[in-house]
């Protein structure tokens, strides 16, 4: 699977990043800091519901969403093959799952999204 930096996603990321001084991480880099704020948020979203702030929650699970948008529109289809559409459906079944928790305020599915996006992170570090 090929991550082109100039893929949307990950240059949304770089863009608020290069202003903090880290311009010239690598495409592969940006994935992994966008895959880490996606585990902080949901971390934090957690949180949220443990102590009944549902508006915090909210924001947290909607920047969690809009993280997994990012991720999914860096895969890149046409070179990544059979591995990459895989990817896709689970990403699009981590913000059907999202989704879920928000509604139900459920930390069990956040801590399942949670689970799946480390195993992917785990998988994506070991290819550096």
């Amino acid at each position: 699977m090929y991550v082109d930096a100039h893929k949307r996603g990950a240059r949304q990321y770089a863009d608020v990043h290069t202003s903090s001084g880290l311009g010239e991480d690598s495409p592969h880099r940006l994935i992994q800091m966008l895959m880490e704020g996606f585990l902080a948020r949901v971390n934090s979203a957690k949180g949220a519901i443990a102590h009944h702030d549902m508006e915090a929650k909210s924001i947290y699970i909607s920047k969690a969403i809009g993280i997994v948008g990012g991720l999914n529109e860096a895969v890149d289809l046409e070179r990544g093959g059979e591995i990459a559409a895989n990817l896709r459906q689970l990403y699009d079944y981590m913000n059907i799952r999202l989704l879920e928790a928000s509604r139900e305020n459920s930390e069990d599915k956040l801590n399942e999204v949670a689970t799946l996006m480390r195993d992917i992170k785990e998988a994506w570090d070991a290819i550096a």
